[in-house]
């Protein structure tokens, strides 16, 4: 089905103490212009969160933002650092030892030692071992956005297909009206004809019966009802089977079909015919506009 260039995905988790917020965003544009907002300890992953959303898309404007703080549930605002308490153990034994004190090592000797805890700041510095959490959170919040931009596309290809439904009836009516257009267009003709030239004026019934035959073939716009009907059946299959980037070929369709009703209207020279293009017209600018927002 088709995808729509719309849409908005959001993801929030907490993990070991880290509270991670994404929102990802994206509206109609030619091209695909990304635009990330990271914590500045995490400004060198730009480049990835880049990749990440243009490996799911090929157009759309994009405006990814997240948010990376401390759980505001965690109940104390600085945390261990086990290798560090581990060394100083270690290293205050070998002290204790070579010095010759017997008395055992204690917590208040550890305590003694700032450096065994990490602050909030610290905890957030470690960029290398949160990124893969962040990472995480900001491909949920990209998977909603590209199922918004689903839900959306298919709400589109519905109205594409009511409204090619309704241009196909027209062009029914129009090749119905056709039929007898030809033979009124001649019995006009021939009565203008007729008043003209009168008794008096001699003219070639040869000649005229040729210009009729002519105006026939300029009249005849079987061809393109053909051609119309058959852009309408690979817009609806295109639709149908269509893959990331779609909209381009949508696009080029609709405007053969457009070029098709502007010849059905000049060739016609009927009026109730030119009447039925402009409501096949209106119908053609109504999914162009929606057009603009397929990927």
């Amino acid at each position: 089905m088709l995808e729509s260039m719309t849409g908005f995905g959001s993801a929030e988790s907490v993990k070991d103490g880290v509270h991670v917020v994404a929102e990802v965003r994206s509206v109609n544009n030619r091209f695909a212009e990304i635009s990330v907002k990271l914590p500045r300890q995490f400004s060198s992953y730009e480049l990835d969160v880049r990749e990440q959303i243009r490996s799911c898309l090929q157009r759309g404007k994009v405006s990814a933002f997240v948010q990376v703080k401390l759980d505001e549930e965690k109940q104390i605002p600085i945390t261990v650092n086990r290798e560090k308490t581990r060394a100083l153990r270690e290293l205050l034994d070998i002290v204790r030892k070579e010095a010759g004190i017997e008395s055992p090592l204690t917590l208040d000797h550890l305590l003694r030692f700032s450096e065994i805890f990490d602050s909030d700041s610290t905890l957030l510095e470690k960029t290398d071992e949160i990124w893969p959490f962040v990472r995480e959170v900001l491909h949920e919040a990209i998977d909603g956005m590209k199922k918004m931009r689903f839900q959306e596309g298919e709400e589109l290809a519905k109205d594409f297909m009511g409204r090619i439904a309704s241009i196909n009836d027209t062009l029914e009516e129009i090749q119905v009206l056709s039929r007898n257009n030809v033979s009124a267009v001649h019995q006009r003709l021939s009565e203008k004809i007729a008043v003209i030239a009168g008794d008096q004026v001699a003219y070639s019934r040869e000649r005229l019966e040729m210009e009729l035959v002519l105006m026939s073939d300029k009249l005849d716009i079987t061809e393109e009802c053909t051609r119309f009907a058959s852009h309408n059946k690979f817009f609806i299959d295109e639709m149908m089977n269509s893959e990331s980037g779609s909209g381009r070929k949508l696009n080029f369709l609709l405007q053969e079909q457009l070029r098709e009703a502007n010849t059905i209207a000049s060739k016609s020279q009927n009026a109730d015919i030119s009447q039925k293009v402009v409501h096949i017209k209106e119908e053609l600018e109504k999914i162009r506009e929606q057009l603009q927002n397929i990927e």
